[in-house]
C-alpha cells in the first residue's frame, strides 16, 4: 500500500507543502529515503524504526521506500519524524483511517516514541496557514507563545501514541500548559525623559519613527548620539501579532531565542562583524543582523569604521525591505525591514568643528573619513543630524516629556499611514506614484521643490525622500495634505 502524508518544508522563511509519500513491500528489513534528503534526514530511518518498535509495532521483513516531494527541493533537518512515522504506520495497515490532504504533521521523534521540537517550527507553522492547512500537528514548545488562529487548528502533542489515539478518534484535543503574562511594561530601553536636552534631536527621532526613516547622526565624541540610539525603539508602536510571530520565526531560523517579543527588535553590532554576519549566510544560508532588527531598529555606531564592502551591502535592503542571499545550495530571500540609525564623528580624532577641542586632523584626513561611507549609502538616509554636546550648565533639567508622549504621537500617525495606504506600509517605503496619488503637491509646492532641488544638486531619490519626510510629518501634525510647514521642516532635516 502507498500512503500520503503532509507536511511542511521551509525555503528561508518561505515555506512550501511536503508530501510524505511511503511505500512499503516484502523485503529485506531496510528503510530508504529519497528527494533530495540531507544527513540529519536520513537519520530520521533509525528514529522512526527505534519509536515504532517502542510502541509494539513490527516492520520485520519489510522493505519501506520513504519519498519527499517535491523531489527537486532540498530537505533539511529532523522536522519530517512525525509525518514519516505516520506515513509507515499507514503503509503498513496499521493504522486504519483515512488522513485528510489539509491535515499536516511535524515534529522530530526520540528513540521512545516522544516528540520534540526543533529549530524552524514556528516559521512552518505560518507556511501552513498561508497554504490552507486546516489542523497541524506538532509538538509544544515553552520558547514560543501559544498560537491560536482561526483559520488553523493547533494540536500539540508529545508523544507518537497520543497522536495514533487521537487520529483514530480516542483522544481529544490537547493544550499546552498555561504560562506567565509576559509584563508589556518591563523594557529595558532608556527613556527620552532620561536625556538631557536634545530638544530638536528628539523631534527629528519622532519623525523617523513615525514615518520608518533612516537617520545618520553626525557629532562628537560624547555629545550623546549613542544614547539617543538606544533609546530610540522607546517611542515605537507596540509590536502587532503578526510581527512578534515573524520576528520570533526569524530568530529561531538564525539558533537564538528573542526573550521579548512585545517589542521591536534593537541590534547593536560591532564595527568588526563581517558582511556574512551582517546580511546572512553560510552554506545554507541563516538570517543576519539586518534580517534579526526587521520590524525594528538597526544600529551602526561609528558606522565609518565598518567595511566599505558590509555597508554597501545594505544597499538593497535599504530600499526593498528584503534580502536575497545566494549560495551553492540554496537562494534564500529574508525580510529585512528595519530603521537604521548610524553614528559618526565629523574626522578621525572626532573635534571638526568643535569649540571646546582642537582638532587635529587635516582636511585632507577628515575628507578621507567622509568618504568612508559612500555617495549612494549616504544618499539613501532620509535624516541627517549634526548632534552638539549640551552645555549642562545651561540645561540641567531632564527632559520634561516621556517617551510614552511621543510614542502615542508615532503610533497615531502610522494608523494614518495604514489606513491612507490600505496596509500595513510606512511613508519610508511607499512608492511615489501611491504617493502622488494619495497626498498631491500643489503647484506652488512642486515648484518650490524641483528649485530648491536644481540650488542644492539634489538627486532624485533626494528630492522623493523630502517628499515622504513632509508627508509624515504632516501625519505627526494629524494633516490630511502635505502643508507648506512641513516642506520646510524636512527641507531642514534632509
Amino acid at each position: 500500500m502507498c500512503a500520503k502524508v503532509t507536511s511542511i518544508g521551509l525555503k528561508g522563511m518561505e515555506g512550501y507543502r511536503l508530501n510524505v509519500e511511503v511505500k512499503t513491500f516484502v523485503g529485506n528489513d531496510s528503510i530508504r529515503i529519497v528527494g533530495l534528503p540531507d544527513a540529519a534526514v536520513k537519520e530520521s530511518k533509525e528514529r522512526i524504526l527505534a519509536a515504532l518498535r517502542s510502541l509494539g509495532y513490527s516492520v520485520n521483513g519489510q522493505k519501506i521506500i520513504i519519498n519527499l516531494s517535491p523531489s527537486e527541493q532540498k530537505k533539511s533537518g529532523p522536522m519530517f519524524d512525525l509525518p514519516m512515522a505516520i506515513g509507515v504506520l499507514l503503509s503498513l495497515n496499521e493504522l486504519l483511517i483515512s488522513i485528510p490532504e489539509n491535515t499536516g504533521f511535524i515534529g522530530a521523534l526520540s528513540l521512545d516514541g516522544a516528540i520534540v521540537p526543533v529549530e524552524g517550527m514556528l516559521p512552518a507553522v505560518l507556511a501552513a496557514r498561508r497554504l490552507g492547512i486546516k489542523r497541524l500537528y506538532m509538538p509544544y514548545d515553552q520558547k514560543l507563545p501559544v498560537l491560536d488562529f482561526d483559520e488553523l487548528e493547533i494540536m500539540y502533542i508529545s508523544k507518537l501514541k497520543e497522536v495514533i489515539e487521537n487520529l483514530e478518534g480516542k483522544g481529544g484535543s490537547f493544550f499546552p500548559p498555561k504560562i506567565d503574562e509576559i509584563d508589556l511594561h518591563n523594557n529595558n530601553f532608556i527613556d527620552f525623559q532620561q536625556i538631557i536636552g536634545h530638544k530638536g534631536t528628539k523631534r527629528a527621532l519622532e519623525v523617523a519613527a513615525a514615518g520608518g526613516h533612516h537617520v545618520l547622526m553626525t557629532g562628537p565624541p560624547g555629545c550623546g548620539k549613542s544614547m539617543l540610539a538606544e533609546s530610540f525603539p522607546s517611542i515605537l508602536p507596540p509590536l502587532s501579532k503578526e510581527a512578534k510571530l515573524e520576528i520570533i520565526a526569524l530568530h529561531q531560523l538564525s539558533g537564538i531565542s528573542y526573550p521579548n517579543a512585545n517589542y521591536p527588535p534593537f541590534r547593536n553590532p560591532h564595527h568588526s562583524a563581517s558582511g556574512i554576519s551582517m546580511i546572512g549566510g553560510g552554506t545554507y544560508p541563516k538570517p543576519g543582523e539586518i534580517s534579526l532588527a526587521h520590524r525594528g531598529v538597526l544600529f551602526l555606531d561609528e558606522i565609518a569604521e565598518f567595511p566599505k564592502k558590509t555597508l554597501d551591502m545594505l544597499r538593497q535592503p535599504f530600499e526593498n525591505g528584503k534580502i536575497t542571499i545566494s549560495r551553492t545550495h540554496a537562494t534564500l530571500t529574508y525580510p529585512a525591514s528595519f530603521i537604521l540609525i548610524a553614528a559618526m564623528n565629523p574626522c578621525p580624532c572626532g573635534y571638526a568643528g568643535s569649540n571646546t577641542h582642537y582638532c587635529t586632523c587635516t582636511p585632507r584626513q577628515t575628507h578621507s573619513y567622509q568618504n568612508k561611507i559612500s555617495g549612494p549609502l549616504r544618499d539613501r538616509f532620509d535624516i541627517h543630524l549634526t548632534i552638539k554636546p549640551v552645555d549642562l550648565e545651561f540645561e540641567t533639567e531632564k527632559g520634561k516629556i516621556s517617551s510614552k508622549y511621543f510614542q502615542s504621537r508615532v503610533e497615531a500617525a502610522r494608523n494614518r499611514q495604514y489606513e491612507r495606504y490600505g496596509i500595513e506600509l510606512c511613508n519610508s517605503r511607499v512608492s511615489y506614484d501611491t504617493l502622488q496619488k494619495t497626498s498631491p503637491l500643489t503647484q506652488v509646492q512642486q515648484k518650490n521643490i524641483h528649485q530648491l532641488a536644481a540650488k542644492k544638486n539634489w538627486s532624485n531619490r533626494t528630492q522623493i525622500k523630502s517628499i515622504r519626510l513632509a508627508r509624515t510629518i504632516s501625519d505627526l501634525d494629524g494633516k490630511t495634505a502635505i502643508t507648506d510647514q512641513s516642506i520646510c521642516e524636512a527641507v531642514n532635516l534632509r
